[in-house]
C-alpha cells in the first residue's frame, strides 16, 4: 500500500521589504555592508539533525527576569511587565518544545555588560537575560522589567527604543533565528535608524508588541503579546536571517 503524501509548498519569500545591507543613516553599515553579492551555502545534516537542546537545562526561574538574577527578598527595579506570545509556523500552526531566550537592558537603559559605557546605573537586582521553552500550543511567557532607552553613538543624538532582544532556536544549535520586539506607542521607533532601514513598514509594525490588558494583573504588572512567525508573507522580521527561517 502507498501512502500519498500531500505536501505543501513554502509561501513565496517577499525580499522587497528586506533593509537595505548599506542603510546611509545607520553608520555602522558603512563599514559592515558586505562589497559583493551574498554567497548561500547549504547546512549540513550535522547542523540541522543536532546537536539538540535538553529540557532539563531550564530552571523554575529562568523566564522570570524579575528574580532569576536578584538576591534573596529582592527583586529587579523597574515598571514591571508579563511578554507573552506564541511562535506559529506560515499557515498558523503552533511550534512546540522550542528554546526561546531573551536579553535587554535594564529599567535605566543599562546593559550588563563591560563595555557598555552608558552612565544609568546598573542594577544589582538584574541579570537582563531568561530563557524557556515554548508549550504544546507554542506559548511562552516572560516576566521582566520594562527596558529604558539609551543613547548610542551613530549621528550624535540618535536613542535607541525601549526593546528587548528574542532568539529563536529549532531543534539544533545551527537554527537560530534573532529579532527585537518594540513596546507599543514608543516615539523613538520612528526616530531610530536601524529600524527605518526596514522599508515596509509592515515590517516593522510586526517587531511591536501590542498593550494586552487581558493578561495584565492588577496591581502587579503590564502585559504586551508579541507573537513571533517563521516564515510565509507574515513572518516576523529575523535579523540574522531576513529572508526567512
Amino acid at each position: 500500500m502507498t501512502e500519498t503524501v500531500n505536501l505543501q509548498p513554502f509561501s513565496r519569500r517577499d525580499l522587497a521589504w528586506h533593509p537595505p545591507a548599506l542603510a546611509p543613516d545607520y553608520k555602522s553599515s558603512h563599514l559592515r555592508s558586505p562589497q559583493h553579492p551574498p554567497i548561500s551555502f547549504p547546512n549540513t545534516l550535522s547542523e540541522c539533525a543536532g546537536p539538540v537542546f535538553g529540557h532539563d537545562i531550564i530552571g523554575p526561574q529562568d523566564h522570570d527576569l524579575i528574580v532569576n538574577y536578584a538576591s534573596s527578598g529582592q527583586t529587579a527595579i523597574g515598571p514591571r511587565l508579563i511578554v507573552h506570545g506564541r511562535l506559529i509556523d506560515e499557515d498558523g500552526r503552533a511550534v512546540p518544545n522550542a528554546l526561546i531566550e531573551i536579553w535587554q537592558a535594564n529599567a535605566g537603559g543599562r546593559y550588563r555588560h563591560k563595555k557598555d559605557g552608558y552612565l544609568a546605573p546598573l542594577d544589582p537586582n538584574f541579570g537582563g537575560c531568561g530563557r524557556t521553552v515554548t508549550d504544546q500550543d507554542g506559548a511562552y511567557s516572560f516576566h521582566t522589567v520594562q527596558p529604558g532607552p539609551y543613547p548610542w553613538p551613530n549621528g550624535g543624538n540618535d536613542w535607541r527604543p525601549a526593546h528587548i532582544h528574542f532568539s529563536v532556536f529549532g531543534s539544533g544549535f545551527a537554527q537560530r533565528l534573532i529579532t527585537q520586539m518594540y513596546f507599543e506607542g514608543d516615539p523613538h521607533i520612528a526616530l531610530c535608524p536601524i529600524v527605518q532601514a526596514i522599508p515596509d513598514q509592515a515590517a516593522i509594525t510586526r517587531l511591536v508588541a501590542k498593550l494586552d490588558m487581558e493578561k495584565t494583573i492588577p496591581m502587579d504588572a503590564r502585559a504586551y503579546r508579541f507573537d513571533l512567525i517563521l516564515r510565509g508573507r507574515q513572518a516576523t522580521y529575523f535579523e540574522n536571517r531576513p529572508e526567512g527561517s
